[in-house]
């Protein structure tokens, strides 16, 4: 290799696309982009109760987009291992009062972080234009015609069982094979629902399901998940998958996180969805230019 050669594939492996969301299209594969999280939930595994007040939602909202988010990711029910499912009304009732705000203020995409076609609905109406979708289009079967209907991007995450035993489920025998066939299977069901390729995005979904070793053995292949030929996202923040690797001391998440940030950048990810958007978009800009 000549000297001065980069030693990464980034631009080998990280094809372009154009993500084609409800009102607007988003260019993927040029940079990385920041998925910024918003919890307003009392029980979140990292900042629950910090933004539970919509008014402590709204300002962290503007906060994250002036950090540097590109994207804003709304979410109004904890899925933490441990967690227990809220009902439909109390997540409208967590979210609608952030999202009635803000969508009118942002000038950055917001997206909904829910598994419910109801939620998705309202949040829609409200500006959303991306669902999250933590379970691939594989719990709520209404979901995917209102994401069809309003023409909007969709994430679909892999994981494994019902909402309660998300966290439940046994090891994995072979972890990379299992996430490419669910995510496959995710992307067929979208197709079948009408939703176009170009509206859809793939999350691996390190930690969904996966003890640490199964999360570190996705992580070190994403480059297989390219193969899919959809762009990917993909979301390491501050989960406990970390610890396996080094000592949960003060800020050792956040460090973590960095490292798998920039190797997630490096081999493929469009999208990365964190926490700490000012420290993690310099992370991204710098392994952007160095590749």
């Amino acid at each position: 290799m000549p000297p001065g050669s980069c030693l990464c594939l980034l631009w080998f492996m990280r094809n372009r696309y154009v993500w084609k969301i409800c009102r607007t299209s988003i260019a993927l594969g040029e940079r990385t982009l920041i998925m910024g999280i918003l919890n307003v939930t009392p029980d979140s595994f990292s900042d629950g109760g910090s933004y539970f007040t919509s008014e402590k939602a709204i300002a962290r909202a503007k906060e994250l987009e002036q950090q540097g988010a590109d994207i804003l990711d709304i979410g109004g029910e904890s899925t933490r291992p441990g967690s227990a499912p809220v009902s439909e009304e109390e997540e409208l009732r967590r979210v609608m009062p952030v999202l009635e705000d803000i969508g009118r203020e942002l000038r950055i995409p917001i997206s909904i972080d829910t598994y419910r076609a109801g939620v998705a609905k309202r949040a829609i109406e409200a500006g959303s234009q991306i669902v999250n979708d933590i379970s691939g289009l594989r719990l709520d079967a209404a979901l995917a015609g209102i994401v069809r209907e309003a023409r909007g991007g969709i994430v679909l995450m892999h994981s494994r069982g019902e909402r309660e035993t998300l966290h439940k489920q046994g090891k994995m025998a072979d972890p990379v094979n299992e996430v490419f066939n669910g995510l496959a299977g995710s992307i067929a069901k979208a197709r079948q629902a009408g939703i176009e390729d170009s509206s859809i995005v793939v999350d691996p979904g390190i930690g969904f399901g996966k003890d640490a070793s199964a999360s570190l053995k996705v992580l070190k292949s994403l480059t297989e998940f390219s193969k899919l030929q959809f762009p990917l996202l993909v979301g390491t923040s501050r989960k406990s998958f970390i610890r396996f690797i080094t000592q949960d001391v003060r800020d050792s998440r956040i460090w973590g996180t960095a490292a798998t940030v920039a190797i997630s950048i490096l081999n493929g990810a469009h999208i990365v969805r964190v926490h700490d958007v000012p420290e993690m978009r310099i992370v991204a800009d710098v392994a952007d230019t160095l590749c």
